[in-house]
């Protein structure tokens, strides 16, 4: 099975819709990071609304970083995406598990915290890349992004992201949706797709039943004619390499390069993303001294 994302637009032009299964995403992200429960359900539910928006705002090759930063106990957490689906994440402390909330369901505003801020940042290369800001609203991410969508890009958006985590701490599904409203929508018909939203069930839940992309749309946007536009794949891709950290071991003095090799004979770069590590030999950190020379 691949992570995928549907994409649909309502025939009478008013909405514009995504539903996005990235489980297999998520669970990569757990096993890379080795996160527990809350941490898990943070880092997951922040990769899913990155990911919606980027498939829904970029062109090809724009990235987007959305940055959450809370006063909880997991810290900050950092997520690229791109419009074609790829995104890689990361969170300030993965191992966090708190006490479930009175319904069972993981507490992730407690994990996150209510005070702080959720943050995109956009390369749409340009001179300066954009920067949008809001204070985060409740800490459950999804309304956090709701949020952000209404104020800095001012489009009012529905947006709901869930991540199910087994008991032994593995990701058991992971999905998402979003719903962008037109300029034709009116009051009637933004009601009608609220009233959808509170009677469906939560979203890992559908998606632990087997619901296809297709299946969760219909329930999110029932009584409404939807025209399906795309199917895309989704997936946690890293883009670091050896030469990137060359380059940045190239920005650092020589001086702190040869210390490198005169105390460590060596270094070592950890990836923050995906966890992935390059050794710099000493012959490694020489060349680099030298193409500073």
């Amino acid at each position: 099975m691949t992570d995928t994302l549907t994409k649909a637009v309502s025939t009478n032009g008013k909405f514009r819709a995504y539903v996005v299964n990235a489980t297999e995403t998520v669970q990569e992200a757990q096993k890379r990071h080795d996160t527990w429960r809350n941490s898990s359900a943070a880092l997951g539910r922040t990769m899913i609304g990155s990911v919606l928006i980027a498939t829904s705002t970029l062109k090809e090759d724009e990235v987007l970083t959305t940055r959450v930063q809370g006063d909880g106990p997991v810290g900050s957490i950092v997520v690229d995406a791109t419009a074609q689906g790829n995104v890689k994440g990361y969170i300030s402390n993965p191992h966090v598990s708190l006490k479930a909330k009175e319904d069972g369901h993981i507490d992730v505003a407690s994990a996150v915290g209510t005070n702080g801020t959720l943050s995109i940042t956009k390369d749409l290369h340009l001179k300066e890349p954009f920067t949008g800001q809001v204070p985060l609203v409740s800490g459950e991410i999804g309304m956090d992004f709701a949020y952000y969508m209404a104020k800095s890009e001012q489009i009012p958006s529905a947006i709901g992201v869930s991540v199910f985590v087994n008991p032994n701490e593995t990701v058991g599904a992971a999905g998402g949706f979003l719903v962008q409203t037109l300029p034709g929508a009116t009051d009637k018909d933004i009601t009608q797709i609220e009233d959808n939203l509170k009677t469906i069930p939560n979203l890992s839940t559908l998606l632990n039943e087997g619901l296809s992309n297709k299946d969760v749309m219909e329930k999110v946007m029932h009584g409404v004619d939807m025209k399906y536009l795309q199917d895309m794949p989704i997936q946690f891709k890293c883009d670091c390499s050896k030469e990137r950290f060359s380059k940045s071991l190239a920005t650092l003095n020589t001086k702190e390069l040869q210390s490198m090799i005169d105390e460590n004979h060596g270094a070592e770069a950890v990836c923050k993303f995906c966890g992935n590590k390059y050794e710099f030999s000493e012959n490694d950190l020489k060349e680099i001294i030298d193409t500073k020379d």
